[in-house]
């Protein structure tokens, strides 16, 4: 692995460090995404839906991805419609699950994007991964306790 002296003189953790790692991550996702012809809001309402432990009705999956990308339910909605309509979704009575295609979908993009994972995780310390996951926890509890008190 190629080091470099901003991976030698690591700076502090912040919000800005936690954005740019996270939309340089997305950015990657989103490139091999837009190559199976799905949005990063699509997958992961996708995703959502796949990995139920349920059937889950549309404002259950709405539920779902507002939790992870604080999204507008109203755009959700959409985004629900559009798998639908891309017939990545079905409607199953008044719940919403994955077509073979929307489970042959994820599975391909996730073929595609494991060795680019791979390359960046790759020869990252475990316990650097652990504590660097603890902290991720403890700064999205928090977050989501400032976004809660702020809508209430």
């Amino acid at each position: 692995m190629t080091t470099s002296a901003a991976t030698t003189t690591a700076p502090a953790a912040d919000s800005r460090l936690l954005g740019l790692a996270h939309y340089a991550a997305r950015g990657v996702l989103e490139q091999v995404l837009a190559g199976h012809g799905i949005t990063f809001q699509q997958q992961v309402a996708l995703r959502a839906a796949a990995t139920a432990d349920a059937p889950q009705t549309a404002e259950g999956l709405v539920d779902r991805v507002q939790d992870s990308l604080k999204a507008d339910p109203a755009g959700i909605r959409a985004t629900l419609d559009e798998l639908l309509a891309k017939r990545l979704l079905v409607a199953d009575g008044a719940h919403l699950r994955p077509t073979d295609a929307g489970r042959e979908l994820l599975a391909a993009a996730g073929a595609e994007i494991a060795p680019i994972s791979a390359r960046v995780w790759g020869g990252i310390p475990a316990e650097d991964l652990a504590a660097a996951g603890r902290v991720l926890t403890l700064v999205a509890e928090r977050a989501n306790a400032e976004l809660a008190a702020l809508t209430a």
